[in-house]
C-alpha cells in the first residue's frame, strides 16, 4: 500500500531551545571554548550613547564563524540558514519567535567598525592561540586553492581610474570631519603592543630578521594589498591593472 504523507502542521510543544540542541553538537563546543566578550570593549566607541540597540557585537563577529564552519559565501544566504536551523539560533542567542538581523545591517555595521577594529579582533585571537599553547611560532605553513569562478568579466574596469575615484571619495570624507575609520581607529591604540611569539631568538638574530623584513612588503600597513609595481620579467598580472567594481578583493588572472 503505497503511503501519502499529509502535510498536518500542529503548534510547536513548548519546549526551549535549550534542550533542543544537543550537549555534544559542535557549536555548544564553540561556545563554551572561544568568549567574544572582548569584541564588546574593540567597537565601544562606534557606538552611541543613546538610541536604538544595535545588533550585539558579540552575535556580529560570531555570524562569520558560521559563514566559515558552513562553507558559505554569502551573507543573505547565511542568515537564511540560521532562520531554520536551530543550533545556529542557539549559538548568536535568538530564540525561535525573534527577528534575526537583515544580512544589509552587516554591511554597514562592518563599515562604521572599520579595519582598525578587526586587525584588533584577529590579534586578540592569535594571542589566545598562543596562551593556548596552539602556535609554535618557528614554523609558518601557507596552503591555497585554486577555485574556478563564476566572475562578471564586465564589471572589470582600469586600476587607475577606480582607485583615483576612491581616493576622490575618502578625500571628501576627511573634509567632512569623519577620516573614514568609523570610529575604529581608537580601539587599536592604548594597547601594550604586540606579543612576542614564544621562541629563543638572539640578538643578532632579531637584527638579520629585522634588516630582511625592512626590505621585504609591508603587508600589515598596506592592509594587505600587494606590490602593484612589481612584476615577474615581462608577464603582468591582470589583477595589477584591473579591478572589479563589483568585488574589488576578486584577483582576475
Amino acid at each position: 500500500m503505497m503511503g501519502i504523507k499529509a502535510r498536518t502542521f500542529a503548534p510547536l510543544p513548548a519546549a526551549p531551545l535549550e534542550e533542543l540542541v544537543p550537549l555534544d553538537h559542535v557549536y555548544r563546543h564553540l561556545e563554551r571554548t572561544l568568549d567574544l566578550g572582548f569584541v564588546r570593549d574593540l567597537v565601544r566607541d562606534a557606538s552611541a550613547e543613546s538610541g536604538r540597540p544595535s545588533i550585539d557585537p558579540v552575535v556580529f563577529f560570531k555570524l562569520p564563524l558560521i559563514l566559515f564552519f558552513e562553507g558559505l559565501r554569502s551573507e543573505r544566504q547565511l542568515m537564511q540558514l540560521i532562520a531554520d536551523r536551530l543550533s545556529l539560533r542557539w549559538y548568536l542567542g535568538y530564540d525561535l519567535p525573534e527577528t534575526l538581523p537583515d544580512h544589509s545591517s552587516l554591511t554597514r555595521i562592518r563599515e562604521r567598525y572599520g579595519l582598525a577594529v578587526f586587525r584588533c579582533f584577529f590579534e586578540t585571537i592569535v594571542d589566545q592561540c598562543i596562551a593556548a599553547r596552539l602556535v609554535w611560532g618557528q614554523e609558518l605553513y601557507i596552503d591555497a586553492t585554486k577555485v574556478t569562478a563564476n566572475a562578471a568579466l564586465a564589471s572589470l574596469q582600469p586600476r587607475f581610474a577606480a582607485e583615483a575615484h576612491l581616493a576622490g571619495l575618502f578625500a571628501a570624507a576627511e573634509d567632512d570631519g569623519d577620516g573614514g575609520n568609523g570610529g575604529g581607529g581608537a580601539a587599536g591604540e592604548g594597547g601594550n603592543g604586540p606579543v612576542r611569539l614564544p621562541v629563543a631568538v638572539t640578538n643578532k638574530a632579531q637584527v638579520e630578521l629585522a634588516e630582511r623584513a625592512a626590505t621585504r612588503h609591508d603587508w600589515i600597513g598596506r592592509a594587505g594589498r600587494p606590490n602593484r609595481t612589481k612584476r615577474s620579467g615581462t608577464y603582468r598580472r591582470t589583477a595589477d591593472f584591473r579591478v572589479s567594481t563589483t568585488d574589488p578583493d576578486a584577483t582576475p588572472t
